[in-house]
């Protein structure tokens, strides 16, 4: 907002009012298409007695809705007289339920998401405008109904219509970019849920809901669909910040295939078919000498097959363990960036999704601090990292049997700092790690730490990067044999429910290596060895105490492609003695459990290619053989057929 303040304040503050008058009318004009996201926080109420969810709300209390976001669109027309007439559309969604704030009820309300169309009545105030809105709104909510030990029974949901009102402020930034705060009404019209079959009364919703938005738009002027290449800007375009954004489309399933027994935690022999979707907004600002702030709300809607059950490599890396039949939003990433050059040879930093474009010291120190994935600054791979692009397997895009701290989306919060020279790195980091294992709930009473070293070499004239790390977690798990060893002296007893009751701060520690390496040119090879000691239950990642993956990566230039992608690798996946006895007695770990095991090692073959559209988006066809899922040489093996659109904006 500052940036806004400044633009009026010059010709205000201007000596010669008649040469800078007509600067303030050509500063901004707001007529034409636009698009862009928002983020935020709501609440609200759906009426007495509806046990309304507890939606998270991340640094503020939970509520109706919790941080909310979306996307909108619209079109803007200024009149002579600075009158800004608008029609705006847009869908928001809710957050995710605050577990710990849950309180145990028969049924429970909640709304998935709103959708407004609205109009607009602005003032253009030099590049400000304040505006009125209002208008058509609609949403969907539902009622979960639990049963005796709080686990949802059954849902019901229903389209509900109504009205919405609301005032805002936006303000034009930089280039195209314009910036809003934003407050709606929205008031949803009542429905009758019977829920007599369940021997309850029948429950009124009525949502009427409060919600404060921030916002960026793009605006194309009048002909989004033909915006020349070399067309000017509105305004300078500015290198303190930068927004990008993803978006992935993964579909993926499996033919029939043999399954003699199998459990909950078992992916179902008679197949099946699932997608994800995600799309994520790359917010960065430089806050000072060296100082940057990143933000990276995602939207995420979908499960993993069987909802993320049933593979030790699970077979895509898009899926959540907090799968959403309906979009719901996380802040995934908040960090504060600052970096410590010591002068000398520099180098250029390329505008990016999390990376402001500029330059850097080589020889530099970098402190890190908030939240984010652990992968995005340990265990990285040219060649196999992002399943956003490349390998979609766990077991082939992380090292596997590193438990990495994390809650269910993958993300927790914590600290790094990193030493970087020209030929090495040394990086280390302190995190958070779940309250239990499979815990969306982080906790710093015990914690995880990795360190990793990074060489930068060059073979024959072709650069490669061997990266070596080792890690150490301390968390709330039991112990395998200490858990067999009571089953053992009590057959009747439950070892899951041992497990659960022997639970305590236990250690957990590992190795592991990472190489890639050009062989030749567009022609890549990536290589991973992880282990782990096995003794006590995985906290986050998955069911792996040893693997071993590598592949190979190979651009299309010698067929005329040389943008696209084909990948091929392997992984070998095993459990320690413990571990698979614990499984074999008809334990559950966080993804497997066949209630029974025929232990033989997890083997993952897989293959993609990746078809560049466009500038912005590719389409991936992918496949994957599993044999012995889940380590089970009595089941599978598995063929896996996915499909993925990703866009890059």
């Amino acid at each position: 907002m500052g940036l806004g303040a400044l633009t009026l304040a010059e010709p205000a503050s201007s000596a010669d009012l008649t040469v800078k008058a007509p600067a303030v009318k050509a500063v901004y004009d707001w007529t034409g298409f636009y698009a862009g996201g928002h983020f935020g926080y709501g609440g609200g109420s759906f009426g007495p007695g509806t046990n309304p969810l507890p939606l998270h709300g991340i640094f503020f209390p939970h509520s109706a809705t919790g941080v909310i976001g979306g996307y909108q669109l619209g079109y803007n027309r200024q009149l002579s007289n600075h009158l800004v007439l608008g029609v705006e559309a847009d869908s928001t969604f809710t957050s995710f339920v605050d577990g710990p704030a849950l309180v145990p009820a028969p049924f429970n309300t909640t709304v998935d998401y709103i959708g407004t169309v609205r109009g607009r009545i602005g003032y253009a105030w030099g590049n400000w405008m304040p505006y009125v809105t209002g208008g058509f709104a609609w949403g969907h909510s539902h009622i979960n109904v639990n049963d005796a030990a709080g686990e949802v029974a059954e849902s019901r949901g229903h389209y509900q219509t109504g009205w919405t009102a609301g005032l805002g402020l936006e303000f034009a930034v930089s280039g195209n970019w314009t910036a809003k705060a934003e407050y709606e009404y929205v008031d949803l019209s009542r429905h009758n849920y019977d829920l007599s079959d369940f021997g309850l009364t029948p429950v009124n919703s009525d949502p009427r809901l409060h919600l404060f938005k921030l916002g960026l738009n793009y605006h194309f002027g009048d002909t989004p669909w033909n915006v020349p290449r070399d067309a000017k800007t509105a305004l300078p375009e500015s290198n303190d910040w930068n927004i990008h954004a993803q978006t992935t489309f993964l579909p993926q399933g499996y033919p029939a295939f043999r399954s003699p027994y199998a459990s909950a935690f078992s992916l179902p022999g008679g197949g099946q078919i699932q997608q994800t979707w995600t799309t994520t907004a790359f917010f960065g600002v430089r806050l000072w000498q060296g100082g940057e702030f990143y933000f990276n709300p995602e939207i995420a809607q979908g499960f993993g097959l069987n909802g993320t059950l049933g593979l030790a490599g699970f077979s895509n890396g898009e899926a959540q363990k907090a799968g959403a039949a309906f979009q719901k939003i996380r802040p995934q990433r908040y960090y504060i960036k600052q970096t410590f050059g010591f002068g000398g040879e520099q180098e250029d930093v390329a505008d990016g999704p999390n990376q402001l474009a500029g330059k850097r010291d080589v020889d530099r120190v970098t402190l890190i601090l908030g939240r984010f994935a652990v992968g995005d600054f340990f265990d990285n791979n040219t060649y196999a990292h992002d399943p956003r692009s490349d390998f979609m397997n766990w077991a082939l895009w992380s090292s596997a049997a590193y438990d990495f701290p994390a809650d269910l989306p993958g993300y927790t919060e914590g600290a790094i700092v990193e030493l970087n020279r020209k030929a090495w790195a040394i990086r280390a980091g302190a995190f958070e790690v779940p309250a239990a294992p499979n815990s969306d709930v982080l906790t710093f009473k015990t914690g995880g730490t990795v360190i990793e070293f990074e060489e930068r070499h060059t073979i024959f004239d072709q650069p490669g990067k061997l990266r070596l790390g080792a890690f150490f977690n301390s968390g709330n798990t039991g112990n395998y044999n200490e858990a067999l060893a009571i089953v053992a002296a009590d057959p009747a007893l439950d070892i899951n429910n041992v497990m659960a009751g022997i639970r305590h701060t236990n250690r957990k520690y590992g190795f592991y290596a990472n190489l890639e390496q050009q062989i030749a040119t567009d022609v890549g090879l990536f290589a991973r060895a992880s282990w782990n000691d096995g003794q006590n239950e995985i906290l986050s990642f998955t069911d792996i105490d040893r693997s071993l993956s590598g592949g190979l990566s190979i651009k299309g230039s010698n067929w005329g492609r040389p943008n696209d992608t084909i990948g091929i690798g392997g992984a070998i996946n095993g459990l320690s003695a413990g571990h698979r006895d614990f499984l074999a007695a008809g334990g559950t770990g966080l993804l497997i459990g066949d209630g029974r095991l025929n232990y033989s090692p997890e083997q993952i073959l897989e293959t993609y290619y990746s078809l560049k559209l466009n500038n912005w988006s590719a389409l991936t066809f992918d496949y994957q053989f599993v044999a012995n899922p889940a380590y089970n040489a009595d089941r599978g093996p598995v063929s896996v057929f996915s499909g993925r659109l990703h866009g890059e904006f």
